[in-house]
C-alpha cells in the first residue's frame, strides 16, 4: 500500500510517514533486539509491522482483531522476559483495550511497547470512529508509560530505536500521511527532552507530531515581520521537558502549544499543568477542540480544524497582545 498524500501544506521538502518510518525501523532493528516480539491485530499492513514480520516471522505472531487479547497476549509474552510490542490504530488499540492497558501493562510495568498508528484527523475519510484523537491523554494517565509523538520520518526512526532501548511500557502515536522533513538522518532524540528547531526571544510556539511543521512555518513568517518565534519540538509529552519549558517561560514570556489531539488531556494540558507551577505565563492553543473528527480528505480536515501556520500565526499574534 503507497503512502497517503500530506495533508500539511508546506514548502518543505515532503518525506514518509511517521507509521513507515516506524515499520521500517523496526524491520531494521529487530536482528539488534532478539527479545522483541510483535503482536498484530490483523492491521499490520497499515500499521506497517507486517515488514517486521516477513524478516522475523516466529517472533510476529496474529492474534486477529481483538485489542484487548493482543494487549493481554503481549503482556503475558512481557512477563515471560520479552520486550513485547503492540500495535493497531490508535482509536482502537487506546479505547478498545484500555483496561488491558491499565492492568495488565502499567500496573505490574511491563515492558509493552504500544503503537498507535493513524493517530488525529488527517487519517481522512476513515472518519470519526477510526480518528485516535484521545489517545494522548488515555495513555498519559497511565501510570509509568512514556508517551512520544515523533514529528517526522527520521524523529520516528529515532524515537522507535530509543522505545526498544527504554525498560517498561512505552507509547507510541504515529500518523498516516506523508509528512514533511524537518530532520537530517541521524535526528536526536533523548525521551523527556525537548528539541530546539528555531531559536527566539518573544513567544515559544510548542508542538508535536504533525504540527512541527506549521509551527516552524510559523515561526518563519513571523520572523519577516520581526516577531522572534522559538519552536520546541516537544516530541515526548510524557515525561514532559520541564527545563526547557521553564526557560522557554523566562526567556520568551508566552506561549502556543500547537497539537493535532483533542483539547483536553494532551500536550496543551501537560503544558500548562507544568508552567503553572514553575513560571506562569499567557497561553494560547491550537488543537481539534472538543469535538469528535468527521470523514474528508485529510487536506480538507487540516483546514477544517486549523491545524495550520496561519492558525499558528493568529494564536501567536493573540499571546503578545496578552502578554503586553
Amino acid at each position: 500500500m503507497a503512502g497517503a498524500s500530506s495533508a500539511v501544506q508546506s514548502k518543505r521538502e515532503l518525506g514518509k510517514a511517521t507509521r513507515d518510518a516506524f515499520g521500517r525501523a523496526l524491520e531494521s532493528l529487530g536482528g539488534d533486539h532478539p527479545d522483541v516480539v510483535v503482536v498484530d491485530a490483523d492491521v499490520g499492513n497499515s500499521t506497517r509491522t507486517e515488514w517486521f514480520g516477513k524478516k522475523f516471522p516466529d517472533r510476529f505472531f496474529n492474534v486477529g482483531i481483538a485489542e484487548s487479547n493482543q494487549v493481554g497476549v503481549a503482556a503475558g509474552l512481557a512477563a515471560s522476559g520479552k520486550t513485547a510490542l503492540v500495535s493497531s490504530f490508535a482509536a482502537f488499540i487506546t479505547c478498545n483495550a484500555f483496561d488491558q492497558l491499565r492492568m495488565a501493562v502499567a500496573y505490574p510495568h511491563l515492558d509493552v511497547k504500544v503503537v498507535g498508528s493513524h493517530a488525529g484527523v488527517s487519517i481522512g475519510e476513515d472518519g470519526a470512529s477510526q480518528m485516535g484523537i484521545e489517545d494522548i491523554s488515555l495513555m498519559c494517565s497511565l501510570p509509568g508509560f512514556v508517551v512520544i509523538v515523533p514529528a517526522d520520518e527520521e524523529s520516528a526512526k529515532a524515537a522507535t530505536k530509543a522505545m526498544l532501548e527504554h525498560k517498561g511500557p512505552v507509547y507510541l502515536r504515529c500518523g498516516r500521511p506523508d509528512v514533511p522533513k524537518l530532520y537530517a538522518p541521524g535526528a536526536p532524540f533523548t525521551i523527556g527532552k525537548a528539541n530546539v528547531l528555531h531559536e527566539g526571544t518573544d513567544l515559544t510556539i510548542i508542538a508535536n507530531g504533525l504540527m512541527v511543521g506549521p509551527a516552524l512555518d510559523a515561526a518563519e513568517a513571523l520572523a519577516a515581520s520581526g516577531i522572534k518565534a522559538r519552536v520546541l519540538d516537544m516530541h515526548t509529552v510524557k515525561p514532559i521537558d520541564k527545563d526547557a519549558l521553564l526557560a522557554a517561560a523566562k526567556e520568551t514570556g508566552a506561549f502556543v502549544v500547537a497539537e493535532e489531539h483533542l483539547a483536553h488531556g494532551g500536550l496543551g494540558s501537560v503544558v500548562a499543568m507544568a508552567i503553572a507551577e514553575l513560571h506562569p505565563v499567557p497561553i494560547r492553543y491550537i488543537n481539534v477542540g472538543d469535538q469528535f473528527g468527521e470523514s474528508g480528505s485529510p487536506e480538507a480536515l487540516i483546514e477544517k480544524f486549523g491545524l495550520t501556520s496561519e492558525k499558528v500565526i493568529e494564536a501567536a499574534k493573540a499571546v503578545l497582545a496578552a502578554k503586553g
